[in-house]
């Protein structure tokens, strides 16, 4: 090996290695805001996020300039988390079955969620990604309960909206923290409200 390429190959070794401490600092950062967030602290500060991943602060400065790409990478980990029970197939006999199910799976995914999204409401006015990512989920969430249900049903666009409605991130949010509701109260009256709904709904 000439002097020129051992030249060249332990300048392109520094570079590796500082793109791979970058790398693991910003792994650490966006795990410490998740903590953080999880913890009870929605807009975490810069210095609150250098202590708990160990970083200084200027790293978290650093980084923290790029906010919707540590936004993105906080909601692609939090998806990991929750997209296999949103995603897991229905085995119930009917419609009415399979909504009984997705509306336990709401509870499941919306508690694990709840921290996050209330954090991610506070910026997403601020933030061009947050706001995209808030509108796709809505949407999702909605279409979600739409495809569970037979064509009779969803022409009845009235009580279709009201399950719509009822089973939305927006009232998990006002059960669990505007009525102060546990996690099991507040299941039990997302779970009545859609039963009563359902009720009065066609059979197919």
């Amino acid at each position: 090996m000439t002097t020129s390429t051992k030249s060249v190959a332990k300048t392109a070794k520094r570079v590796d290695g500082r793109r791979e401490r970058s790398r693991s600092s910003r792994r650490r950062i966006v795990a410490a805001m998740l903590e953080l967030i999880e913890g009870g602290d929605p807009m975490p500060s810069a210095a609150r996020v250098a202590e708990e991943a160990g970083v200084g602060l200027r790293t978290v400065f650093r980084h923290f300039d790029d906010m919707d790409s540590l936004y993105s990478e906080i909601s692609a980990t939090i998806a990991e988390r929750v997209m296999p029970i949103v995603t897991a197939p229905y085995a119930g006999a009917d419609w009415r079955a399979n909504l009984r199910d997705l509306t336990q799976r709401r509870v499941r995914v919306f508690e694990a969620m709840l921290p996050f999204r209330l954090a991610a409401n506070i910026k997403r006015y601020q933030s061009p990604f947050l706001m995209a990512e808030y509108t796709r989920v809505v949407r999702l969430e909605r279409e979600l309960v739409l495809r569970l249900l037979p064509d009779p049903v969803r022409a009845d666009r009235t009580r279709a909206e009201a399950l719509i409605a009822m089973l939305s991130f927006q009232t998990w949010r006002a059960l669990r923290r505007d009525q102060a509701l546990t996690v099991e109260d507040a299941g039990s009256v997302l779970t009545h409200m859609v039963a009563a709904l359902v009720a009065a709904m066609p059979e197919r």
